[in-house]
């Protein structure tokens, strides 16, 4: 199956159809009358979609088990057509669209069981998705694509060529992958003035936003956090809470995490962990949902 662990839950819905076609109008009388043999085609073809969508990851090898928290099914008789309409929803990481199909599909396949002993003409037409929403399609022409950015690495060790630099790397790599120009990308120590002096900067040079990486843990170095907070006009606790509950998920040591992010004008300045996994779970949280914060701050200028 495909990796989704670096996704993040988001409420999915997908509505998936099938068009069951009778040969005779005889059918559609006893359908509504009741008087099929082999029972009420309705309720049991919905029960047996019930199933059939809980069952989806059962039958197709590279569906993820999922929690399907609403399923709907409803019926709308048109002259000799009978159209399936299927709804699943979920808060998860990956779409049910193929829940949806899968469930559509075998309401489809039941009512046909259940009507072939009165109807030897009977066909399965039209399974298709109608609408899915809750994906990255829904978001990707929301954010800017002008935006720039530039990374500062925070760390002692590595401003003094101790240790190699891997988790502005990894920034870098996100904030490319999510449309955003990289402006400047350097090295300091741990040093407040420094990391002041440089989230200055690239504020009046115009940045839209600066990453810093590292600086945020317990030590008596990780200074990053009370560098930044004396200069950001406005703090943003929902994007720091959504770093920790991510990291949370993958390690309980990311409560001991003081990232920090919040606005000095119209420049996002961003705290993040120092250590490779940390930045780059860090981002993985947030991006690109937090561009969004740039179409947030461009309205309230008019």
């Amino acid at each position: 199956m495909v990796d989704i662990t670096a996704k993040v839950n988001t409420l999915r819905i997908a509505t998936a159809q099938a068009v069951v076609v009778v040969s005779k109008q005889e059918t559609i009388d006893a359908i509504k009358n009741g008087t099929v043999p082999k029972g009420d085609v309705f309720a049991m073809s919905k029960a047996v979609g019930l199933l059939g969508v809980k069952q989806t990851a059962n039958i197709l090898a590279d569906c993820h088990p999922m929690p399907i928290e609403y399923t709907g099914i409803d019926y709308q008789i048109n002259g000799l057509e009978i159209t399936v309409t299927m709804t699943v929803k979920t808060i998860y990481k990956t779409g049910v669209e193929v829940e949806a199909m899968h469930g559509a599909s075998v309401v489809a396949l039941n009512m046909y069981d259940m009507l072939k002993p009165v109807d030897k003409g009977i066909e399965i037409h039209n399974i298709k998705l109608i609408e899915k929403k809750g994906g990255k399609s829904d978001f990707k022409d929301r954010f800017r694509t002008d935006l720039k950015a530039a990374v500062v690495v925070c760390s002692d060790t590595i401003s003094a060529g101790q240790k190699e630099d891997k988790a502005g790397k990894a920034i870098i790599k996100k904030l490319e992958e999510s449309g955003v120009e990289i402006m400047d990308y350097i090295i300091i120590p741990d040093e407040v003035d420094e990391i002041q002096a440089k989230a200055l900067s690239y504020t009046e040079q115009g940045a839209n936003m600066v990453v810093f990486t590292g600086g945020t843990g317990l030590s008596s170095r990780d200074v990053t956090p009370e560098a930044l907070k004396p200069l950001i006009d406005r703090e943003i606790p929902g994007i720091e809470e959504a770093i920790r509950s991510y990291g949370q998920d993958r390690t309980p040591y990311s409560m001991l995490s003081r990232s920090i992010v919040g606005v000095k004008g119209e420049t996002l300045l961003i705290g993040l962990p120092g250590s490779t996994n940390g930045a780059k779970e860090s981002m993985d949280a947030i991006f690109p949902a937090v561009l969004h914060v740039f179409r947030v701050l461009k309205n309230a200028k008019h």
